[in-house]
């Protein structure tokens, strides 16, 4: 197969238009900063090409490269592992507060870190959790509007198409990604505009039902999971603080909500594996007490969970839990893509740490102590993983302890 022309992919420059106009929602005039893998440079090109045909103000791209990041693992003094770029992240939260669109690009090697000693990768994640704390607290407050989406790194497509050239497996992942983000459809943008309607109608429905819990029972998991006072579903289109609609996950399969950080209950299992950090986490469980997870395990890659889990004090409890059918495109694709973007959405999961304080009514306006009464996580760290199943059954419990069935068999009742 010849080398990919992205200069030339249609599908290509349909994610960056969907990217700009329903992801981010760009608005004229506004500046927008895009994080990417230096390989994915052929997609934010388009990118700026289309911000640019909208209006932007300013767009800036910052690149990433594995190869330096491995050379810091290879060759640098221990110290360089408590170490990390503040002034990067307090200049991204000052332009986020001068009203600068995030755009982010997902696309590196999810087991880039695998073989790198534990220890140094707990420690290089704990320093980057603290130093982007400003940066975080603006994304999960929704202060601005912003957007993922992936480029179809070649290291990762070979992780998950090891047996075909690096060229096929660059197009299948690619297939994949356009697939999973309705790229391959004739009108992206009206895809997306259907898509957020069904998703606002589940949103609608458990929002009217305003459980207190819910309970989910499936293979190595009976969890019961409160939900935090004043919650609100969330799922596909939503507004930020600024007043720009936007759709911040491209894919995006899941409506989510914030949970009681004091009322989750019993044990679970993961039923994907987790790509944290370029380190892969398999066959996690925990159980959890009183919001506290109090024993913790995983087959692989156990070591960088717990110094996860040992962050801060909220790092062990949870922010937020997320609905997605066992039936979502993303799963019957069948492909594990060790990617938490696309993963999380091809089944129920559930997030560590900082809990997004846009899911509760007039969330916009709660202040921080505010959100915390209510039952709000507070961490430095939001980590999704997976627990949904085509077994999962899922019951909402409302405050007299009366029962709704929600999912059958991992799908929508």
């Amino acid at each position: 197969m010849p080398k990919i022309n992205w200069d030339e992919s249609v599908e290509l420059d349909k994610l960056a238009e969907l990217s700009i106009k329903t992801g981010v929602a760009l608005q004229s005039g506004q500046d927008l900063l895009i994080t990417a893998p230096i390989e994915a440079a052929p997609l934010v090109r388009r990118l700026a090409h289309h911000a640019y045909k909208a209006g932007a103000g300013v767009v800036t791209p910052l690149y990433t490269d594995p190869e330096v990041v491995l050379a810091r693992y290879k060759y640098a003094p221990k110290a360089s592992f408590e170490k990390a770029t503040d002034w990067l992240f307090d200049g991204m939260a000052a332009a986020f507060d001068a009203n600068t669109a995030r755009l982010a690009v997902v696309g590196d090697d999810p087991m880039l870190l695998a073989e790198q000693d534990p220890e140094k990768v707990g420690q290089a994640n704990k320093a980057v959790s603290k130093a982007s704390s400003p940066l975080r607290e603006r994304i999960t407050r929704f202060d601005i509007n912003w957007n993922i989406i992936a480029w179809p790194g070649t290291r990762w497509a070979k992780r998950m198409f090891p047996d075909l050239s690096d060229d096929n497996a660059q197009k299948a992942l690619a297939d994949a990604i356009f697939a999973a983000s309705r790229v391959d459809t004739p009108d992206p943008i009206a895809a997306w505009a259907d898509h957020n309607t069904r998703l606002r109608e589940r949103t609608d429905w458990l929002n009217c039902k305003n459980f207190a819990a819910l309970h989910f029972v499936g293979e190595g998991t009976d969890l019961t999971v409160g939900l935090a006072d004043g919650h609100e579903w969330m799922g596909g289109a939503s507004q930020a603080r600024n007043g720009v609609t936007c759709n911040p996950n491209i894919p995006s399969e899941e409506v989510f909500t914030t949970p009681h950080a004091l009322k989750v209950n019993g044990h679970v299992k993961s039923t994907k594996p987790l790509s944290h950090q370029g380190t892969l986490i398999e066959n996690i469980s925990v159980t959890f007490k009183d919001g506290v997870i109090t024993a913790a395990s995983a087959s692989k890659g156990e070591e960088v969970f717990l110094k996860l889990l040992d962050t801060d004090e909220g790092a062990r409890r949870l922010g937020e839990v997320a609905l997605v059918p066992h039936g979502s495109p993303i799963s019957k694709s069948n492909l594990l893509f060790y990617n938490t973007l696309f993963d999380e959405n091809a089944a129920c999961h559930i997030a560590l740490g900082q809990c997004y304080s846009k899911c509760f009514k007039n969330g916009d306006t709660l202040t921080a102590n505010e959100v915390v009464q209510r039952g709000g996580n507070s961490s430095m760290i939001h980590v999704d993983w997976m627990i949904g199943s085509g077994s999962m059954d899922i019951d909402g419990l409302d405050a007299q302890g009366n029962i709704t069935p929600v999912f059958r068999n991992g799908e929508w009742v």
